[in-house]
């Protein structure tokens, strides 16, 4: 058995057969590694449970045959990235704000990657000339407020790249916030270093949003990653994605988010399951992502509480699917209690004539208390 040295990532099915994490290569496994990129990082290789065959870590990074299954609704491009790019690089979906597309190389490849079409070792980089033009883009659209660094992950530049790519943007009077989306803090804690803060570092505040799926993810290493980050002074969100046999699972998402909070970032978007080719099979039903993310309100602290968002296809942005606690029964609102209960509320203002109801009025209609997370 020959083993990768902790400095090497496994890029293809050989090598994960090689670190006895596959135990054979199939075809169905090489058509899908021609299909979809693979990249596992060491810290990764490391982490999965090799006696476990239904590992969370492993489910999100090793190719399986179940990508090859692409449904009707399935789509290259799931939330029309491409629709919307004036300029190579660019994605100007909301008004206020812009993604830029540094690269298309991260350091793993997630297998429900909503972009795993677009990302891999082809034309990787954006040319000097491309990244010129799209930073004159963001230059004469004054109504950019925000300019987010996706890709591929930005954090896979070196320190110089991404530190002129930073000044760049602080030079444009409008840009007041960069955000950065990686998962290089978990799947490579070496990566932060003093000379990648020194490079984030200028006018304009920069966020960092971490995606993150399992708690296991957020080992001694990656915790210590973060909080170089945190105690530089960067605010960190997390970006989680809901996915079947990973973490729909009310006890799992609890300790993800508390893990978080630990952590000193803030939870911010879980994510259901984009419509990528070959990823139906980490889906979970809105019903479904509905019923746990309300098992946490009430018995989580409110720190700990994600927002519920789908990705319209089409490129119609993103909006909160969460399960509603209130709704309108004539000139009253019912209001469901974290239990299961449901109250009477008015709204006290001139907008609302109808009178307040009892101290102990309730609607007739009750449910059972919601169950607690495990």
């Amino acid at each position: 058995m020959i083993v990768l040295p902790f400095s090497q990532t496994a890029r293809s099915p050989e090598d994960l057969v090689n670190v006895d994490i596959l135990p054979a290569i199939t075809p169905e496994l090489r058509r899908v590694a021609e299909e979809f990129s693979v990249a596992v990082t060491p810290a990764m290789v490391n982490l999965i449970d090799r006696d476990d065959p239904h590992d969370p870590i492993a489910a999100q990074f090793i190719p399986s045959a179940a990508e090859l299954n692409i449904l009707p609704g399935e789509r290259p491009d799931p939330i029309d990235d491409d629709a919307f790019s004036p300029v190579e690089g660019v994605v100007h979906r909301y008004p206020d704000r812009v993604l830029l597309k540094l690269l298309r190389t991260c350091a793993v490849y997630c297998r429900f990657c909503f972009r795993r079409e677009q990302v891999g070792e082809a034309k990787a980089m954006l040319s000097g000339e491309a990244i010129d033009r799209a930073l004159d883009y963001i230059r004469a659209h004054t109504e950019i407020w925000e300019v987010i660094l996706s890709g591929g992950d930005p954090l896979v530049l070196s320190d110089r790249r991404l530190g002129d790519v930073i000044e760049k943007l602080n030079a444009i009077s409008h840009v007041k916030v960069v955000r950065i989306h990686t998962r290089l803090p978990v799947v490579d804690p070496e990566r932060i270093t003093p000379d990648l803060i020194a490079a984030l570092r200028g006018r304009a505040p920069v966020y960092v949003l971490l995606h993150c799926n399992h708690p296991r993810e957020l080992t001694p290493e990656a915790r210590a990653a973060c909080a170089l980050l945190v105690d530089a002074g960067f605010p960190m969100l997390s970006q989680s994605v809901l996915l079947r046999g990973v973490n729909d699972d009310a006890a799992v998402l609890a300790e993800l988010m508390r893990a978080f909070v630990a952590c000193r970032i803030t939870p911010h978007y879980l994510h259901h399951g984009d419509l990528a080719r070959g990823t139906s099979h980490f889906r979970v039903s809105v019903e479904r992502g509905q019923e746990l993310v309300r098992g946490l309100r009430g018995h989580l602290s409110g720190l700990c509480q994600p927002s519920y968002m789908l990705d319209i296809p089409g490129g119609h942005g993103k909006v909160p699917i969460s399960s509603g606690f209130i709704q309108r029964e004539g000139d009253v609102w019912s209001v469901e209690d974290y239990r299961g209960k449901r109250h009477i509320y008015c709204d006290a203002n001139a907008d609302s004539p109808a009178s307040l109801p009892s101290e102990n009025e309730t609607c007739e209609k009750s449910q059972a208390p919601a169950r607690a997370p495990s």
